[in-house]
């Protein structure tokens, strides 16, 4: 029993994983070379909202646009950084740099990855 709701669990964890998307495409399928994962506190929370740039097309008035959703459209939410960092990880990317910039009394936090050739 225990074995059964563990890969049950595991089943819907990786296809979770794969729902996932920015700007409508899957992540998996970014089609880009280098990303830039921009991360910024959330309010009265120990998390943090993500947004992720390839290069994209943003829509004007839609901030959304470089935010991860997962299959039911909601935005996903990330525990760190290192979360994220993992997150791009394991959709083939690698860490190459980061460095943070002090806006207001608030950090944001910027790291490029590279895409992994496979």
């Amino acid at each position: 029993m225990k074995f059964t709701l563990l890969a049950i669990a595991t089943f819907l964890s990786f296809a979770s994983l794969q729902a996932q998307t920015i700007n409508g495409v899957p992540v998996s399928e970014i089609d880009a070379p280098h990303v830039l994962i921009v991360g910024t506190g959330k309010l009265f929370s120990n998390k943090v909202n993500i947004q992720i740039d390839f290069g994209q097309e943003d829509k004007i008035w839609v901030a959304k646009d470089t935010q991860v959703k997962n299959a039911d459209g909601r935005l996903t939410t990330f525990n760190s950084m290192i979360d994220a960092l993992n997150f791009m990880t394991e959709n083939g990317y690698e860490f190459v740099d980061a460095y943070a910039v002090t806006v207001g009394n608030q950090n944001v936090y910027h790291w490029l990855m590279r895409k992994v050739e496979r």
